[in-house]
């Protein structure tokens, strides 16, 4: 089953594939798996893939197009970010990439929202990734740079769409806040949000996706495991939130979510995955993955039946909001 993907003609499955692990995201990863877990989300019927130059220094982005080398452009979606350009340098000889990728420092991060910053990382994504065009562009966390991206990113991506370079925008962040006054105040029609809409949490479900239905902007959600904590069927002593150590509040909050889990015969990761699809502005779940294992693991997630009655406990239990739809 497809959904529209923003208001440009442009659908997407449940399962959206984010390659940010494929630019060596916290260890290197051989070039041939990374290659091989695209090819896994094609066979799977992935048709949507979400990277960004931040990833990897450029190589997520390389890894994806080569990934995709060969498949027809008209049957898969590909969004990539702009507020970061890479700029290529040599001050760093030996040295690492210090923001999470196991890749050499050969370039650096520069934060641009300007119309030229745009037009120069969407030129060099549009190289890396071996495209004639991009589908969907999203400015990346602009949390620290509003004013510069409604006066600069957003105007020159709507000076694009109209041009029919790219068929849609919008912006991605681990925030829903910022996300909601920019649905409200620019033509965006896509938008990522990260963590802010899980089964653990909610948070967007009073702001941003009522603004975003209103407006008939699309949602992909991202980030649902929320660092990991919902990926498994029990968390860990040793799982994050936030990309930090989970509070004990939280990992006893995420066990009783698994206990209903168990009641009804499923597994946590299967319903956060699947559980934001509820929501009509929701057009797609993102996973991230490393390898083809990870991958087919992740499409299974959307295979497994979520008894009706599971969403009833959650909300009996006090775990889920009263007013979050559900299947």
């Amino acid at each position: 089953m497809t959904r529209p993907l923003g208001r440009g003609g442009l659908i997407a499955g449940p399962h959206a594939y984010g390659v940010a692990a494929l630019g060596n995201l916290y260890s290197a990863l051989e070039e041939d798996a990374a290659i091989d877990a695209v090819h896994a989300a094609w066979e799977r019927g992935v048709r949507y893939f979400d990277t960004a130059p931040h990833y990897g220094l450029g190589l997520s982005e390389q890894r994806l197009g080569a990934g995709l080398a060969g498949r027809a452009r008209n049957e898969f979606v590909v969004s990539t970010k702009v507020g970061k350009i890479l700029v290529d340098t040599d001050e760093f000889p030996g040295e690492r990439d210090d923001q999470g990728f196991d890749v050499p420092k050969n370039r650096v991060r520069r934060w641009d929202f300007s119309r030229d910053g745009v037009l120069r990382s969407i030129e060099g994504s549009l190289e890396r990734l071996g495209l004639d065009r991009l589908d969907v562009v999203l400015v990346h966390d602009p949390d620290d740079h509003y004013r510069e991206a409604l006066d600069g990113a957003f105007p020159a991506l709507e000076e694009l769409r109209s041009q029919g370079v790219i068929t849609s925008y919008g912006a991605g962040m681990n925030q829903s806040a910022m996300l909601t006054d920019f649905v409200r105040n620019t033509d965006l029609d896509v938008v990522m949000v990260a963590g802010r809409y899980s089964l653990l949490e909610q948070p967007a479900l009073h702001d941003l996706l009522p603004a975003a239905e209103a407006r008939e902007v699309s949602i992909v959600a991202a980030g649902v495991f929320n660092s990991g904590l919902l990926a498994t069927d029990r968390p860990g002593a040793d799982a994050k939130y936030n990309y930090e150590a989970a509070p004990a509040e939280l990992l006893a909050r995420v066990n009783r979510i698994a206990d209903v889990c168990e009641a009804h015969g499923v597994t946590l990761p299967a319903v956060a995955a699947q559980f934001p699809l509820a929501h009509p502005a929701v057009a797609t779940v993102c996973l991230g993955a490393r390898s083809r294992s990870q991958v087919e693991r992740n499409a299974a997630l959307f295979d497994v039946q979520i008894p009706a009655a599971l969403w009833a406990d959650l909300r009996t239990e006090g775990l889920l909001a009263e007013s979050a739809p559900t299947a």
